[in-house]
């Protein structure tokens, strides 16, 4: 017998959208964002626009773990949100991936459900970790002399566990996922695809 493993797993939708109804396909993602709050075990979400005046977007969200994750997914209320978007909202790519190594490669689980277009092959270890120490030199460098500045009197632990606290949020959700877009070329030798909301 099985048992779910209890690690946290992020969602990546595409989706495309009419660029003249940007109001109502932000305040339609707002209102899914504020309906699985409400969840067990969620851990945040958020969505971004593939460039200015694009009907591409891009939204992520997080759950503590697949089982959490399958509550929201199955939940009439989630029926009921994605309903309220149709002739508005098409999905085009739907991901699923879990560790912070998930931006890269598949190191747990790796779920695509693609619509049109094939997944890029992971790119070389070396490489993950070039893009990682780039993404984490400069969030370590400035957490270090703010921490050593105003913390001073602060014990090493103490300033140490408060700066993995602000970084890994940090690094998994913003600073992370921006860099990998902007390096996609590099980390996959081709252009990152053009994915929608």
């Amino acid at each position: 017998m099985t048992t779910t493993q209890a690690v946290p797993v992020t969602v990546a939708v595409s989706r495309r959208a009419d660029p003249a109804r940007t109001d109502e396909v932000v305040a339609w993602m707002r209102a899914g964002t504020a309906l699985a709050e409400s969840f067990p075990g969620f851990l945040g979400a958020g969505f971004v626009r593939s460039a200015p005046g694009s009907g591409e977007w891009h939204v992520m969200y997080r759950f503590a773990d697949a089982d959490t994750l399958r509550g929201w997914e199955d939940s009439p209320q989630r029926r009921w949100w994605l309903s309220s978007a149709q002739g508005i909202v098409e999905h085009t790519r739907v991901e699923r991936r879990t560790g912070i190594e998930g931006w890269f490669a598949p190191p747990v689980d790796h779920v695509v459900e693609t619509f049109g277009e094939q997944e890029p092959a992971a790119p070389p270890r070396w490489k993950q970790a070039v893009t990682i120490w780039l993404a984490f030199f400069p969030l370590s460098l400035a957490a270090t002399l703010l921490t050593t500045r105003f913390l001073a009197d602060v014990p090493l632990a103490g300033r140490t566990l408060l700066m993995t606290l602000v970084l890994t949020p940090l690094m998994t959700y913003l600073v992370l996922p921006r860099i990998t877009r902007a390096l996609h070329r590099w980390l996959h030798g081709r252009p990152a695809p053009t994915r929608q909301m």
